[in-house]
């Protein structure tokens, strides 16, 4: 791709010296992230509560305001270094090829040193939803805690070993493209693999948007920049245009990357080094016995991760099958860190979850072809005395013949 021979030099981020982790996106590229960024999004509320829409590059700058505005107005009071696209949306964006993506990931770079900072940033986001509330919706009822149980679908704060974020995540809606927030001061790991690594910095873009009143043209675009932070960005894009696998220390990983790992071998991913990925498989494994040690864990983890991954589509069954196939063979030939039992519960645990799914699927199948054969023909209905019957069929025959004989 054109521009992506302007590299911008950077440093290198954990893959070797002289590598360059930063490129100039094209025009083509420029303008699926604007037209990404100018997409309506929908926020679903629980409950009563409407549903949010609103387009993200004014999600983005409505959360950007309220964190940098002053406490006293409500604000959080803090500097934000730059805004960032992350994950599968800034994949989408650079691939050559439309690459589905489940959720828009925004990272915000922020300071998070005091404990206080968190609650300032939680109360920011808030505060941006409720101002982002339809006309007519009577306000005077809702506070950030009924605000918080009716969009936010998970929070999560992390402050120990030098990892320094926070995650707010809008909508849980499954089949809809949740919002995720990232507030980052600092994070020690952060992509499972080369494809996931990518992150575009948003500033430019948004500064254009604010400042020009032409639309974007292949004449007349902003300069934007993208981020590998697995290292070399022209080797992280090769391997997301040949669906290449391909990580580093897997160890550091929560969760090793082993159901990440096993849903790109499911959707034709190959890995970009076939001799060492049985080594890395193995790290895979022991990181993820490590984090979910517990089959209640394991389960738990599983069934999430396919609640959120494979999201109904007409093809998802049969490929969560499949996905849970390739998992159950990997645990089976690279585990070597659990005991005997311990590793043959698991492996039950996978085996259960795909006979479910197996099952699922025919009974759809099933229920889809007896209708498709034997339509239930519709009830007549009868029209007598200026009323309409439905007639009751009894599901026992009716073995009165004549009346019954009065006695009295």
């Amino acid at each position: 791709m054109e521009s992506l021979a302007n590299n911008v030099a950077g440093t290198d981020g954990g893959g070797g010296g002289g590598q360059q982790r930063l490129a100039v996106l094209s025009y083509e590229q420029v303008r699926r992230l604007h037209d990404l960024m100018d997409e309506v999004v929908c926020v679903h509320g629980r409950g009563n509560f409407p549903t949010l829409e609103v387009r993200l590059k004014d999600l983005v700058n409505v959360v950007r305001s309220k964190l940098e505005a002053e406490t006293r107005s409500g604000g959080a009071g803090l500097k934000v270094r730059d805004i960032r696209l992350n994950g599968g949306a800034a994949s989408h964006v650079l691939a050559t090829e439309s690459t589905p993506y489940n959720d828009l990931d925004l990272i915000f770079g922020v300071e998070l040193s005091g404990g206080r900072n968190f609650d300032r940033v939680k109360t920011a986001v808030l505060s941006s939803l409720f101002d982002l509330l339809p006309d007519g919706v009577s306000r005077k009822r809702i506070t950030t805690c009924s605000m918080k149980e009716a969009y936010v679908g998970k929070m999560v704060k992390v402050n120990h070993d030098g990892d320094r974020w926070s995650l707010i995540s809008l909508g849980n809606s499954r089949g809809h493209r949740n919002v995720e927030l990232k507030f980052v001061d600092s994070m020690k790991r952060p992509f499972e693999f080369s494809v996931d690594s990518f992150q575009i910095v948003l500033d430019s873009l948004l500064l254009f948007y604010e400042c020009s009143e032409l639309a974007i043209s292949e004449n007349f675009y902003p300069t934007v920049v993208g981020e590998s932070v697995y290292g070399d960005f022209q080797e992280a894009l090769y391997h997301l245009h040949k669906k290449l696998i391909a990580t580093r220390h897997p160890e550091e990983i929560r969760g090793g990357g082993l159901l990440k790992y096993c849903n790109l071998l499911v959707r034709s991913y190959k890995p970009a080094d076939p001799d060492r990925i049985k080594i890395l498989e193995r790290y895979m494994c022991s990181r993820f016995f490590i984090d979910f040690p517990d089959i209640g864990q394991q389960r738990i983890k599983l069934e999430g991760y396919l609640w959120n991954h494979f999201v109904g589509g007409p093809d998802d069954e049969l490929l969560k099958y499949q996905y849970l196939m390739i998992l159950h063979s990997v645990v089976e030939e690279s585990t070597v860190c659990l005991m005997g039992h311990e590793r043959r519960q698991t492996l039950c645990l996978i085996e259960e979850l795909a006979c479910t799914v197996l099952c699922n699927e025919q009974n759809r199948y099933s229920m889809q072809h007896a209708a498709a054969a034997a339509p239930i023909p519709t009830p007549p209905i009868i029209f007598a005395g200026g009323y309409y019957y439905a007639p009751i069929l009894s599901a026992q025959p009716c073995t009165c013949t004549s009346y019954m004989t009065c006695t009295s």
